[in-house]
Formats: structure tokens, sequence, C-alpha cells
């Protein structure tokens, strides 16, 4: 039984190594995948700039979204630490959402 402990006690922090490592295997392919393909629209003369062009309302949905979660979060965390560094993980969101809401405002075309 003991040397079934420590087996266990070897192979499980070994799980997400193993994980993190074919996760970043597999990022490392994509982004070489993605870079070969660019490459080969670029010599054929098919390659077609990406072009945003909803771009204010797309700042004003991540802007709304950060800001819906980060409130929930910092709430939860105040109500449950208190005053604490966790606090940091739903302030940051709500923080940014409302930064991304400032900017979207601050770009309105004049009228």
């Amino acid at each position: 039984m003991e040397i079934i402990e420590a087996i266990s006690k070897l192979l499980i922090p070994l799980i997400p190594i193993s994980g993190i490592i074919m996760g970043g295997i597999v990022l490392i392919m994509f982004f070489k995948w993605y870079f070969d393909y660019k490459r080969f629209l670029i010599e054929t003369g098919n390659y077609q700039p990406i072009q945003i062009q909803n771009f204010r309302p797309f700042i004003l949905l991540v802007g709304i979204l950060a800001l819906s979660t980060g409130i929930p979060i910092t709430l939860v965390f105040f109500s449950i630490y208190g005053m604490n560094l966790s606090l940091i993980g739903g302030l940051i969101p709500l923080f940014v959402g409302i930064g991304l809401i400032i900017f979207y405002i601050y770009t309105l075309p004049n009228k």
C-alpha cells in the first residue's frame, strides 16, 4: 500500500504539467500553421487584411461585459474577504470595463 501511495504522490503532480506541455505544443503548432497560411496567401496575392468595421460597438460590448463581471466579483470578494488582495481579481475587470465605456463615450462623433 505504501508503494501505491508513493507512486500516486509522484504521478499526480505530473498530470497538470503534461497538460500544460501538450497545450503549449498545440498552440505553437497552430501559430506555425497560421503563419504559413498567411505567407502562402501573401505569395499568391490572395491576402486581404482584416478590417474591423464595427470597432466602437465592439468596444462598448467588451466594456459592458467586463463591467458586468467586475461588479459581482468585487462584491463577492469584498463580502467574503473584506479589504484584501483578492479584491484585485474583481477590481481589474471593473475598471477595465469602466475605462472601455469611457473610451466609447469619448470617441462619440460630435453632432
